[in-house]
């Protein structure tokens, strides 16, 4: 059933992709402010506490709908999965950015490709040439790609029913709500959302990263993971990011006109500069590496169909 979810859910989603989820976001908002507000006085405990309350509920209330919908009706059940996936994977929300990036790149339209990677990465880029444009452009679309497609599957195939798709995502908004703002009251409290989504994504960044090597460049895409992911700022992303850059033969990272200033920021990846053929590439490895997912997932359902 998870495989057919999936398929189900991909296809719903490249035919009529959910373009706002934005009041979605502003109930979680509003819940996640409240809890913030109930529970943070500056401790790690009460933001563990917040966290749980955030997090459990949602996540064993999955579970028993899904567990009432499947004793109803498989096929109930099926609908709950793909619904929640459908609402959980959003990466052709993000996927429009890139796509528009690369048009307006083919059409040598700099301008409106710095407003549409501003509006995307939510940080000026006015500053940066077509390179850089493209370098960044592929860093977001790899990111995406795991955190709203690989990420949300791997845990959606290892828990049942919707539970892990949920589990992960909510988990991903708490630690970008609390865990990534610089304010010093929020550093304790934020804590363990950090330490939660981090331990969440320990085993989807090295299969995503698994996958965009076994249909890029193997041998590029595992030496650039072994020896530049860890001097990213964020070394499960860089992990990401590094494969990726690998894989398809293209230097990321590398220092950054920001602001007037220049950014610092570690190379990634062997081969060329980044330009509009690496935006290609691109593509094309997210979706191999996605067919390699689902096939692997096909065999799995075969083998067990067979004992």
């Amino acid at each position: 059933m998870s495989l057919l979810s999936l398929v189900a859910a991909l296809l719903l989603e490249q035919w009529r992709p959910l373009a706002d989820r934005r009041y979605l976001y502003a109930l979680l908002a509003r819940y996640a402010t409240f809890l913030e507000g109930f529970f943070n006085a500056g401790e790690t405990r009460q933001g563990a506490i917040a966290w749980v309350i955030a997090v459990v509920p949602a996540v064993l209330g999955a579970w028993l709908v899904y567990t009432a919908a499947y004793g109803a009706h498989p096929l109930l059940a099926l609908v709950l999965n793909v619904a929640a996936l459908y609402l959980t994977m959003g990466f052709r929300q993000r996927s429009h950015y890139f796509t528009a990036i690369h048009l307006a790149l083919k059409e040598d339209d700099l301008e409106k490709a710095r407003e549409l990677l501003s509006a995307w990465r939510k940080a000026s880029c006015a500053d940066l040439d077509r390179e850089a444009i493209a370098r960044l452009a592929i860093e977001e679309a790899l990111v995406a790609s795991h955190r709203y497609v690989f990420a949300v599957v791997f845990w959606f195939v290892l828990l049942p029913g919707p539970t892990g798709a949920i589990l992960y995502r909510l988990s991903m908004f708490l630690n970008g709500r609390w865990g990534e703002k610089t304010s010093p009251e929020l550093e304790r409290f934020s804590r363990f959302a950090r330490r939660a989504f981090a331990a969440l994504d320990w085993l989807p960044v090295r299969f995503t990263a698994a996958a965009f090597a076994v249909v890029g460049d193997f041998e590029d895409a595992v030496y650039c993971w072994r020896t530049q992911a860890a001097n990213w700022p964020d070394p499960a992303l860089g992990i990401v990011l590094a494969s990726g850059a690998g894989a398809i033969g293209v230097r990321l990272g590398m220092p950054i006109l920001a602001g007037g200033a220049v950014v610092e920021r570690p190379e990634l990846g062997l081969g060329d500069p980044a330009d509009t053929a690496h935006l290609d590439s691109t593509i094309g490895l997210v979706w191999r590496a996605l067919v390699v997912w689902l096939l692997l997932l096909l065999l799995i359902a075969l083998a067990g169909a067979s004992t």
